[in-house]
């Protein structure tokens, strides 16, 4: 089933109200640590698996930005990497609370 296309205003509302899942994804791809990569290569063998996983970027929330979840529009390579976030279809769990992902963002 195709996602309704959002609009650019919609868009960014999304990636404000989860920048902070965002930056911690950007920040563990760009300084990768081992055992954080284990952890995204074992979610993302878990969305190959998924109905939603898009490859072509169509449902993508920022275009250019695929493999990403065509429920949620996130790129992979920073979803994964993100412990504080979950799969929206529960496929798999964050790993951090709301409290220390504040304490990873204030790092940033």
């Amino acid at each position: 089933m195709k996602r309704k296309k959002s609009t650019v205003k919609e868009k960014m509302k999304v990636i404000w109200e989860n920048r902070a899942q965002i930056l911690e994804g950007v920040k563990n791809y760009v300084f990768t640590q081992e055992s954080i990569e284990v952890i995204a290569q074992q979610r993302y063998n878990v969305c190959l698996t998924c109905k939603h996983l898009d490859i072509t970027g169509i449902n993508c929330a920022v275009e250019g930005t695929q493999p990403c979840c065509g429920d949620c529009g996130c790129s992979l390579k920073f979803k994964t990497r993100s412990l504080s976030s979950e799969c929206p279809k529960g496929k798999w769990e964050a790993l951090l609370n709301s409290e220390e992902e504040d304490e990873i963002l204030s790092k940033l």
